[in-house]
């Protein structure tokens, strides 16, 4: 396991938004959190990046309880790309550098290999700005790639996407996984993406973890009612 989470919860302002007893992320899987909005599934996803200490409860990685400040050498081995990407005013090229150039890496070749990977590398020398909100999100990724995470987080990485870019960048997610077994742990609302990607799926609902299953499992024969529900479109939320 590459993460195992017990008796986590986290509050804002005395309201508790999350609240798992126990949650394990296999190592080289790629995990998908589904769950209407406000469900805590974001915010799960920025206690596994360790962009926040959990009120209560440990978050273990690669075995080892994670408490108080987490080590540089810990936060560099995850990397997050969030539903709307926040790019540089700089060319494509300069963007997917940027995470190397925090790290004081001068590795070209990775660059060239990441613009390849995302079908980047002919708008190299494009300003980001004047992408497309696909071709954006991809330079995003890239970005995320280049510095090799063992694991990666995705907060609804194709929100607002047309099926085309949906389409491509859930073959770079796939692709990537299966070449380098990197982890992967998706946000997602559409049920049919979480059908596609992932090896396991959970279920969040008001903070809690319903279920945790196999895919095919999960959609197939849900052993909760809530899930079962969710999964056929009966929960209105």
């Amino acid at each position: 396991m590459i993460y195992e989470v017990d008796a986590l919860k986290q509050v804002y302002g005395g309201r508790t938004v999350l609240h798992i007893e126990r949650l394990a992320v296999r190592d080289g899987e790629i995990l998908a959190l589904v769950g209407p909005s406000g469900a805590g599934k974001s915010t799960l996803l920025r206690l596994l990046n360790f962009l926040e200490r959990p009120s209560e409860g440990v978050i273990r990685f690669c075995g080892a309880p994670q408490r108080g400040a987490v080590t540089l050498g810990v936060r560099r081995q995850v990397t997050t790309v969030f539903q709307r990407p926040v790019l540089l005013h700089d060319s494509v090229r300069n963007n997917v550098a940027y995470s190397l150039r925090l790290r004081g890496v001068k590795a070209a070749e990775r660059v060239d290999r990441a613009l390849a990977e995302v079908g980047l590398e002919g708008l190299a020398r494009r300003p980001a700005q004047t992408l497309s909100g696909g071709e954006m999100q991809r330079v995003a990724l890239a970005r995320a790639l280049v510095v090799e995470p063992r694991v990666l987080l995705l907060d609804e990485p194709t929100a607002n996407l047309d099926p085309y870019n949906v389409s491509l960048i859930e073959g770079l997610i796939r692709d990537h996984n299966q070449r380098t077994g990197t982890t992967v742990v998706l946000v997602t609302h559409n049920v049919f993406q979480a059908k596609r990607l992932a090896h396991r799926t959970a279920l969040l609902l008001n903070g809690y973890l319903v279920e945790l299953a196999e895919t095919p499992l999960f959609f197939t024969s849900p052993a909760d009612a809530r899930t079962r529900a969710f999964v056929q479109g009966e929960m209105v939320y």
